[in-house]
């Protein structure tokens, strides 16, 4: 679904339960993480408005984490820049300044909730999808001067 689209700047809805049809959009975000290949996902990057994300930024795959509700608790006072992207305004990345670390809660594929402590490439990912589900964009993160030239040159590369 490519930027802009209503989906992409609207909070998404929270989960109530672990349904079988959740289990499958779960199933159907990592078949597309993969083949993207990226190291997370949020459904709203493809028109469904639910707090559902996956993240796998294992080196070796297959680790994925299925979160329902996402929320960060804690985030470190240590930031790193990184490299961000999206497949829903292709040709365009930028340096995002982001915690190192975080501790983020949500609902698992069994509908129990659950914390986990993320660092590096995990930490930035949920951060990432996080925003997704909150309506952002990595490129939100940007003054408004560099998100301008950045939504530019994508548009001028598509065209």
């Amino acid at each position: 679904m490519p930027w802009p689209n209503p989906c992409l700047t609207a909070k998404a809805k929270s989960v109530v339960e672990i349904t079988p049809e959740i289990a499958q959009i779960w199933q159907d975000m990592i078949a597309i993480m993969e083949a993207i290949p990226g190291v997370g996902l949020a459904a709203p990057q493809l028109g469904i408005g639910l707090r559902l994300a996956v993240v796998d930024a294992s080196s070796a795959r297959g680790q994925v984490l299925r979160m329902a509700n996402p929320e960060i608790l804690h985030a470190s006072a240590k930031f790193e820049s990184g490299e961000e992207a999206s497949p829903n305004l292709p040709n365009a990345s930028a340096q995002i300044k982001r915690p190192r670390g975080v501790t983020v809660r949500y609902m698992n594929e069994a509908g129990a909730m659950q914390e986990k402590d993320l660092v590096g490439l995990w930490a930035r990912s949920m951060q990432h999808q996080v925003d997704h589900l909150n309506g952002r964009m990595y490129f939100d993160n940007l003054s408004k001067l560099k998100r301008d030239m950045l939504i530019k040159k994508a548009f001028k590369l598509c065209a």
